[in-house]
């Protein structure tokens, strides 16, 4: 197989290849020309921090974000705390690892009104911001498929997410994730991503695929161009605002993950070039 060549703003989630090691992923995303990598913070366990932010800078790799803060709703006020201070604490992992941004799944609680739990995520968010400015560190509200408004997130679109914003003034280092997996069937996507551009918010874009039937709703995410979500459109609609960020390649699923990581890896590479080169 010819060496990979450097496919532009491709970047890959370590959550993505997770039954690699964060030194695995070092290895093998340079070997598909994969430039940018977002790190979960599950793959940092054990690890010295500077030691990850020098070798990623070794591979070549730009660190694209930290996955991720956030589940800030709980029933007590001890609890929201807590969720706090783990916020707190990923900032100050994202600053040693040179992480720009943090990607926050906001969080929910089974049974009370999504209306709170949206309170809290504002309240949660307010509390770390002074933390994340001094740092330096981007925050980004991620919503997610109304399949998780549950308990994972009472932050389901966009207009939801921009809500947040507004009600947070809008400092510019709060914005938005938009992941096509989450928001590919809103009705109102195209008109909340020209909001985005045009205040600023549009803090990261997240590619995968929508798999028809889906068996797991969590850990069922397809590789693009598997699935029936119009990628390609919503890629454009996100580079017409100017955002020229990197394309990050999210993807969950245990059947996925049960294959080889470097065919997958393969796989990835491929996909992305059919989509952009």
């Amino acid at each position: 197989m010819p060496a990979a060549s450097s496919h532009r703003r491709l970047c890959v989630h370590t959550i993505t290849t997770k039954p690699l090691s964060i030194e695995e992923c070092l290895v093998e995303f340079p070997k598909r020309g994969v430039s940018g990598i977002t790190i979960w913070r599950q793959a940092l366990e054990g690890r010295d921090l500077s030691a990850v932010a020098r070798q990623t800078r070794e591979a070549g790799l730009d660190i694209v974000s930290l996955s991720r803060g956030g589940f800030f709703p709980a029933t007590s006020a001890a609890a929201r705390q807590t969720a706090i201070e783990d916020n707190l604490k990923a900032i100050d992992q994202a600053q040693a690892i040179g992480a720009p941004l943090i990607v926050l799944v906001c969080g929910a609680v089974p049974g009370q009104p999504l209306t709170e739990s949206r309170k809290q995520i504002t309240d949660g968010i307010a509390a770390v911001l002074p933390a994340a400015e001094k740092a330096g560190v981007k925050l980004a509200i991620e919503p997610l498929h109304p399949m998780y408004a549950d308990d994972r997130s009472a932050v389901n679109t966009m207009r939801q997410a921009h809500e947040i914003c507004d009600a947070l003034g809008s400092p510019a280092s709060v914005g938005i994730a938009v992941d096509v997996y989450h928001v590919w069937w809103d009705p109102e996507l195209k008109s909340q991503i020209d909001l985005a551009g045009q205040t600023g918010r549009l803090h990261a874009f997240h590619i995968c695929d929508w798999r028809t039937p889906t068996i797991d709703l969590l850990n069922d995410r397809g590789l693009m161009g598997e699935g029936c979500i119009n990628i390609r459109e919503i890629s454009d609609w996100v580079e017409a605002t100017g955002f020229t960020g990197y394309r990050e390649v999210e993807i969950f699923s245990n059947r996925l993950w049960a294959t080889d990581q470097g065919e997958f890896l393969d796989r990835i590479r491929d996909s992305y070039a059919a989509l952009y080169e």
